[in-house]
């Protein structure tokens, strides 16, 4: 299982932290209602992976609150609206902290459904408060977590939870892939919030996912879903046929993870990577 951790770089004129926010997938994701304020409840398990960013923070003698840059996968949007800038504006805001350099290394590609800007905002969050000696608690710093996303408050605990709501009401699960090996797939194909629920018909379960995933892994296959996947394998057979290609080469389970476009699949040996995976962003891994 991933913790938060980091690395203290010290030198005799400032001090540098430099921080890893991971990514997150998915097993299962159940649209159990739509509300009235026009979401959707969901019930999912959310499970870390060690796929990271790199988040860098160091004081500043700037005038201004805060300098961003930005190293890896382009990011094609202002500094303002990048999510770790709101983070922190949502901090200095709150506390009245110094002004801070901040450098963001991009490793997590966009729209996976992996949560990376999600894990980038709660741990620039963590980050802020262990750096300044904020001594801002858990449960606060969910609090404030949640005002950037609704997974924002899972990367600060980062460790699995069965997640309710609009996916920021969490409790405990029964859950660990110590062990095991994941591959991920991600094309180029963007699925919006809007495309993602078109399709979606909700429901509430039979069975919760709390219970059915302490079924053993081999039995996932048949009884845990993302019901994103009815509405958008329609719409990209690609996803569809990756997911069938990652069992076909030994996966225990596969999915999509989230709205998409990643999919991954769970092995107990070392998986090869095929040849038509590399056309993709792909990463392989050891949970």
């Amino acid at each position: 299982m991933i913790y938060f951790y980091s690395i203290n770089f010290i030198n005799s004129n400032s001090r540098t932290v430099l921080n890893f926010p991971n990514a997150k997938i998915n097993l299962g994701l159940n649209v159990v209602e739509k509300r009235s304020d026009g979401f959707h409840n969901i019930e999912t398990i959310f499970y870390p992976i060690p796929l990271t960013d790199a988040l860098e923070i160091t004081k500043s003698d700037n005038t201004d609150p805060y300098t961003f840059s930005s190293s890896g996968i382009p990011i094609n949007i202002s500094d303002r609206e990048n999510i770790v800038v709101k983070a922190f504006e949502l901090i200095h805001k709150n506390f009245n902290i110094p002004s801070t350099n901040i450098h963001l290394h991009k490793n997590i590609p966009f729209g996976a459904g992996l949560g990376g800007g999600s894990a980038d905002a709660a741990f620039m969050i963590k980050m802020l408060n262990e750096y300044y000696n904020l001594n801002i608690g858990i449960n606060k710093m969910e609090e404030l977590a949640c005002e950037l996303g609704s997974d924002c408050p899972f990367f600060i605990s980062n460790q699995p939870v069965f997640a309710e709501g609009k996916g920021e009401i969490f409790s405990s699960v029964k859950v660990d892939l110590s062990g095991y090996h994941i591959v991920m797939i991600k094309p180029d194909i963007h699925i919006s919030t809007p495309e993602a629920y078109a399709g979606v018909r909700p429901k509430q379960s039979k069975t919760s996912l709390q219970k059915l995933i302490e079924l053993p892994i081999q039995d996932w296959k048949e009884n845990i879903f993302n019901d994103f996947e009815e509405s958008i394998f329609p719409n990209h057979p690609l996803l569809a046929q990756l997911k069938n290609e990652l069992y076909s080469n030994g996966a225990i389970y596969a999915a999509m993870s989230g709205s998409g476009s990643t999919i991954f699949g769970l092995f107990k040996e070392e998986p090869s990577i095929q040849q038509n995976w590399k056309k993709h962003f792909n990463w392989v891994g050891k949970l």
